[in-house]
């Protein structure tokens, strides 16, 4: 039967010729991964099973981002209990402070992604890696530790959901618009427990970072996973990653594209050549209006960064706007780069000047404030706008805070105005 990517991954792992939407299958996955808040509980649980190894000690990804450098006690003891595992049972891939980053930025950026894998983590915004062409998806801690022993997890299969962007980007407009403008279109329960296929003319010109912003997003939707078809451009970013990849794998593996008449339960197709920034209102990622309707909202905060946005690409963005310019008085400016190689080349190409002349705090690789946890906490009554992809009440500190989801030329311009804004008011 006709099958989408999402269903070919999904099959070769169940060791199955096909898939059909709503089937329960057992799958082998290639990579397991972790965090400082999310792989304590699974090692707890993991104890508990009373197996004497993991599955494989080079398919574990264990990754201390959410709190680091620790913040206080409890988040220094979630740490040790990692290393102590990793100690233990021999896992290769843990990061300590100077060498870590923010997951879904580390794994794809050091070449531990490829086109074809299934991939679990206990983390939502697993589903960053479908911009390399992986099924890649959220888990419980629960499932995690029963991956760690066995190697293997199941699924419910999703049902297929596609969505074709045409037209030209205007200028200022990036892919976190829209991702943002999808689901502003279809509802934060638009997709529940779907899989998201991205697609069209638009698309084939998003490099691999907005890719990956896209895909990181589509938990916001609700979807069990965001899904792109790998083209030369992603072969070029895991071919400068991974020893020996070969070009067919990747180019002309019918495996790794959707077939012409694979079944969607709906298709959506929009031109968006005439789409503005777009910022998403608090409570809500889909709570999104163009940016022209946002002017003069004021604020405290600007934060650019996150698995989301917090790449070198995103970086380059926030230098051109800042550039030249000082960050508001009544607005603090946090940047925060999603790896060490992210920071180093910042230094190397001398955006951490114009960051620091403008007035921004540069912080370590960290999750940070994207969900509360330090470096950026927002008070009562206080108003941050954020390149993060989630703006829940408390989301980012008080829960009578707000948060406004934008892109990254947005957010920067915006800590200059002190409201939110566009680049093109600068002038």
């Amino acid at each position: 039967m006709p099958q989408t990517i999402s269903q070919k991954i999904l099959a070769k792992h169940a060791g199955a010729k096909s898939v059909e939407p709503g089937q329960l299958i057992n799958c082998k996955v290639d990579l397991v991964l972790g965090n400082d808040i999310t792989a304590p509980p699974a090692i707890k649980e993991f104890e508990k099973i009373g197996v004497s190894r993991v599955f494989d000690k080079k398919k574990i990804y264990l990754v201390p981002d959410h709190f680091t450098p620790a913040k206080d006690i409890k988040s220094a003891e979630q740490v040790k209990v990692m290393r102590k595992f990793a100690h233990k049972y021999g896992i290769v891939n843990f990061f300590e402070i100077g060498c870590m980053g923010v997951e879904h930025a580390l794994l794809p950026e050091m070449g531990a992604i490829k086109a074809g894998d299934l991939i679990i983590g206990a983390d939502s915004h697993t589903c960053t890696y479908g911009a390399l062409g992986a099924f890649s998806t959220g888990v419980g801690s629960t499932d995690m530790a029963a991956a760690m022993a066995t190697g293997e997890v199941w699924f419910k299969v999703p049902e297929q959901l596609k969505f074709v962007y045409r037209g030209k980007l205007p200028k200022w407009v990036e892919a976190k618009d829209l991702i943002l403008y999808t689901i502003g279109q279809i509802g934060v329960d638009g997709a529940r427990y779907m899989s998201l296929e991205f697609t069209g003319p638009v698309i084939s010109k998003l490099s691999v970072e907005g890719r990956l912003t896209m895909a990181n997003m589509a938990i916001e939707a609700g979807g069990k996973n965001g899904i792109f078809e790998p083209d030369i451009k992603v072969f070029q970013y895991l071919k400068s990653r991974i020893k020996n990849l070969n070009s067919s794998f990747v180019i002309r593996n019918s495996a790794l594209r959707s077939d012409p008449d694979a079944e969607y339960a709906k298709i959506y197709d929009w031109d968006v050549s005439e789409l503005e920034p777009q910022v998403a209102y608090p409570h809500l990622p889909s709570n999104v209006h163009p940016v022209s309707k946002n002017r003069h909202i004021k604020l405290d905060q600007s934060v650019i960064g996150s698995c989301t946005n917090g790449r070198i690409e995103d970086m380059r963005v926030a230098a051109k706007i800042l550039k030249g310019k000082k960050v508001h008085p009544d607005v603090r400016l946090i940047i925060l780069p999603a790896t060490q190689q992210v920071e180093l080349r910042m230094i190397k190409e001398g955006l951490m000047e114009i960051f620091i002349k403008a007035g921004a705090a540069v912080s370590t690789p960290t999750c940070g404030p994207c969900l509360g946890g330090h470096m950026g906490i927002l008070a009562e009554g206080e108003r941050s706008i954020a390149t993060t992809n989630r703006n829940f009440v408390g989301r980012m500190g008080h829960p009578k805070s707000e948060v406004y989801l934008s892109n990254v030329a947005v957010a920067a311009a915006s800590a200059v105005l002190g409201f939110i804004g566009s680049p093109e008011d600068l002038k």
